[in-house]
C-alpha cells in the first residue's frame, strides 16, 4: 500500500484516483506522441480545494506533480518524466473536472472560470453573454483554458486581440506548498504592488498550478469577411498586411500565411478538402476583418475587403483571391488553415518549430532558413505556416519518403541549431506559443543570457524549493 495514495483516495474518492495502466494511459503521452513517461497516478480533483489538498500531500511526500488540461501541448510539457528520470514518482494533477463557469460581467467585460474548461465552452459562455473571447486555437474543443494560460497560447487572432497574458486579468492558483492564492481580480487598473499573475502565466505549470482565471471579453462581431489570397512571396504578404491594417484599420483579425507544402499536405490527407485557388501558388494567406454593424450595413465590410485587396493586387502584393460568400464558405476555407497540423501528424513525423521574428523580418528568416537547410539537406520538404500577423511561424520540415525521413529526424539538434540560430540573430524567439516544456530545454540555455536564467532559477527556487512542480519543463 502507498500511504500517499491511500490520502489521496481517501480526499477524492477512490475513483478518482487511477492507478490501473490500462486507466492512466491516456494521460501519459504528449499529443504528438514523441513523449510519454508512467505516472504513480493520475488524480483528478473537482475543485480548488481538492487541488491544495492534493499538493499538500505530495509536498509532505515528496513527489513531483505534473499539471495537465486537455493534453494537446506539442512540447511535452504536460508528460510525466517516468520512473527513470524522476525515481520518486510523479501524480498526474488532471484539471478537467474544474470545468465550471463561476461568473460573468457583461458590463465590466470580464468572465470567471475554472481552469478545466475548454476554451470552446469558455468561447461559448462569453457568447451567450453577447461577448467575445477572443483566443482562437485549431484544438480549442479539447485545449483548457488553464493550459492555454500556462503556455500563454497565442493562436490567429494575436493580430487584434493579444495572446492569453494580454486577455487574462487574475488567477487563482495553488502554490508549491498547497496554499490557495485568491488573485481573481476583475480590475485593469491595479497598482498594488507585483503583477503576480503574470508570474504562472506562461510558466508551464512550473510554479504552481491555476486553477481558474478571469479573463478579459470583448463585444461580440455582428459580420465577418474572409479571403484567400494568393501572394507571390512572402515579402509581398508583409506588405500586403500593411495595406490591409492602413485601409481597414483594426478590423483585420488574422493574417495567416500558408506555404504551397502545407496546403498540400491537407489536401493530400483531410477529405472534402479542396484548394481554393486554381493555378496552386506557392504562397497564399488566409486573411479575415470582423465589424460590429448593423444588419442594413452586412455587404459593407465584405465590399471594404474587397477594395483593399483589389489595391493590393494593383500594387503587385496579390495575385489573386477568392472571398468567401456564406459562412460555410469561410469555414472551409478555415478548416485548410487549421486541418494543417492534424495532416502534418498523418504524415509522419517532422522537426518542429515555433519561432517569432519582427513581422518586417519574416521574409528573410524564410529566405535565409531555407537555404540553409536545403544546402544541409538536399531534398527535405519544408512545411511553414503560422501567424505572418504577429511574426509567428511554424517551420516544420521533413523527408518526403518515410525510409529516409527517420535519418533526417535524427538530426534533430543540427536542424534545430540552424533554425534557431537564424531566429535569434534577427532578433526572435525560438517558441512563439507552444512553450519549452522537454523540447527546447537544451535550447534555452544557447538563447538566454545568464542574467535572465538566474532570475527564473531564483523564481523557481523562492516559490518551489523542492523541485516538485512539473520537473524537467524548462529548466
Amino acid at each position: 500500500m502507498n500511504p500517499l495514495i491511500d490520502s489521496l483516495r481517501a480526499t477524492l474518492g477512490a475513483t478518482h484516483v487511477l492507478t490501473d495502466p490500462f486507466d492512466i494511459a491516456p494521460y501519459c503521452t504528449d499529443w504528438r506522441g514523441r513523449y510519454s513517461g508512467q505516472p504513480l497516478c493520475v488524480v483528478k480533483p473537482a475543485d480548488a480545494a481538492e487541488v491544495a489538498a492534493v499538493v499538500q500531500y505530495c509536498n509532505a511526500a515528496g513527489v513531483a506533480i505534473v499539471p495537465q488540461g486537455g493534453n494537446t501541448g506539442l512540447c511535452g510539457g504536460a508528460t510525466p518524466l517516468g520512473p527513470a528520470r524522476q525515481p520518486g514518482g510523479e501524480v498526474i494533477v488532471s484539471l478537467t473536472r474544474l470545468n465550471h463557469v463561476r461568473a460573468i460581467d457583461p458590463a465590466n467585460n470580464t468572465l470567471t472560470v475554472e481552469a478545466g474548461c475548454t476554451l470552446a465552452s469558455v468561447k461559448d459562455a462569453a457568447a451567450a453573454a453577447g461577448r467575445l473571447f477572443p483566443l482562437s486555437l485549431a484544438a480549442e474543443g479539447t485545449a483548457t483554458i488553464g493550459g492555454n494560460l500556462a503556455t500563454n497560447a497565442g493562436g490567429v487572432q494575436v493580430l487584434r486581440y493579444g495572446n492569453a497574458r494580454e486577455l487574462c486579468l487574475g488567477l487563482e492558483v495553488v502554490l508549491p506548498d498547497g496554499r490557495l492564492w485568491d488573485g481573481l481580480c476583475g480590475l485593469r487598473k491595479n497598482n498594488t504592488g507585483y503583477d503576480l499573475k503574470q508570474l504562472f502565466i506562461g510558466a508551464e505549470g512550473t510554479l504552481g498550478l491555476i486553477t481558474a482565471a478571469v479573463l478579459k471579453l470583448f463585444p461580440q462581431p455582428t459580420h465577418s469577411a474572409t479571403a484567400w489570397v494568393a501572394v507571390p512571396e512572402p515579402a509581398a504578404a508583409v506588405a500586403l498586411l500593411s495595406l490591409l491594417r492602413e485601409q481597414l484599420g483594426d478590423r483585420v483579425t488574422a493574417f495567416e500565411l500558408i506555404g504551397r507544402p502545407a496546403l498540400d499536405l491537407v489536401l493530400k490527407h483531410l477529405p472534402d478538402s479542396r484548394d481554393p485557388l486554381v493555378n496552386r501558388p506557392p504562397w497564399q494567406v488566409l486573411v479575415e476583418i470582423v465589424d460590429t454593424l448593423q444588419p442594413n450595413l452586412a455587404d459593407t465590410l465584405g465590399k471594404a475587403l474587397e477594395s483593399a485587396l483589389a489595391t493590393g493586387i494593383e500594387a503587385g502584393h496579390a495575385n489573386d483571391a477568392t472571398i468567401a460568400q456564406s459562412l460555410s464558405q469561410a469555414r472551409a476555407l478555415w478548416a485548410l488553415r487549421e486541418g494543417i497540423p492534424t495532416a502534418q501528424k498523418i504524415e509522419g513525423l517532422s522537426i518542429k518549430h515555433d519561432i517569432s521574428v519582427p513581422i518586417s523580418r519574416l521574409p528573410e528568416f524564410i529566405a535565409r532558413a531555407d537555404a540553409a537547410l536545403i544546402a544541409a539537406f538536399p531534398g527535405i520538404r519544408i512545411v511553414c505556416f503560422g501567424h505572418l500577423g504577429d511574426g509567428n511561424l511554424h517551420y516544420n520540415p521533413s523527408n518526403p519518403t518515410a525510409a529516409d525521413n527517420a535519418a533526417f529526424i535524427a538530426q534533430t539538434a543540427t536542424v534545430n541549431r540552424i533554425v534557431h540560430d537564424i531566429a535569434n540573430d534577427l532578433g526572435g524567439s525560438i517558441s512563439a506559443e507552444h512553450g519549452i516544456g522537454q523540447l527546447k530545454r537544451a535550447e534555452l540555455l544557447r538563447y538566454k543570457s545568464e542574467v535572465e536564467m538566474d532570475m527564473m532559477r531564483a523564481l523557481k527556487q523562492a516559490l518551489d524549493p523542492q523541485h516538485l512542480m512539473n520537473p524537467g519543463k524548462i529548466f
